[in-house]
């Protein structure tokens, strides 16, 4: 049986496999698997993206690198216990995959939708360039009682304006998941390469609240 379409979170991305198959978890004897999908941008960089797929839409079988996939689902996180804090972990949450033989260029190969709640107050800065940015958290609730908090950017008219969004305000945002490395110093004085995951915002607009509840 299909699952229904969760409208208040909805991602599709098109890739290439760049990583082998990790096993994550089980779930009543489901198991999900991970891997990273490349995902080009109009810039000709690309972003990472982590992917988290059932057993079930593998057909017994996994993917060799290099396969270019469609995956349509959600953007998820969950908090990851790491050392003594817990880390927000995002990933995109495959509910379909289709394999793709054709090699033409997909004009929008990152696409994501969300509608949720400003569970933070934004955080407004520039540059060193002059280019304006304003941080926003945002719980996008989904079945079960549970909520996703997705980071996300937006820039110029769309930052000046998200600044004086105020907390709890529904907003449904369109845009695409971008990845960034960045570098974490440890209390050792050393310290590690990560990567952050983050939507950034091309549309905004406000919303009543029982349209963001919507699943």
């Amino acid at each position: 049986m299909k699952e229904p379409v969760i409208k208040n979170n909805q991602v599709t991305v098109i890739g290439k496999v760049v990583s082998e198959f990790e096993f994550s978890h089980e779930v009543y004897g489901e198991g999900f698997y991970t891997f990273d999908l490349e995902v080009p941008r109009l810039s000709e960089t690309v972003d990472i993206l982590p992917v988290t797929v059932s057993d079930r839409l593998l057909h017994n079988c996994t993917l060799a690198e290099g396969t270019m996939v469609e995956i349509q689902g959600q953007f998820r996180s969950y908090n990851r216990h790491d050392g003594k804090k817990n880390r927000l972990v995002l990933t995109v949450f495959a509910r379909e995959l289709f394999i793709l033989t054709d090699p033409i260029i997909y004009k929008n190969p990152n696409q994501i939708l969300l509608t949720g709640f400003v569970c933070k107050k934004p955080i407004y800065r520039t540059t060193p360039f002059g280019r304006e940015i304003t941080d926003i958290l945002l719980a996008v609730n989904r079945p079960y009682s549970k909520s996703d908090y997705i980071p996300c950017i937006a820039w110029g008219r769309n930052a000046r304006y998200a600044r004086n969004l105020e907390v709890g305000t529904a907003l449904k945002v369109w845009g695409r998941i971008q990845s960034r490395q960045y570098e974490k110093r440890l209390e050792d004085g050393s310290s590690i390469t990560r990567m952050a995951y983050e939507v950034s915002i091309s549309k905004m607009e406000e919303m009543d609240d029982l349209d963001a509840n919507e699943k």
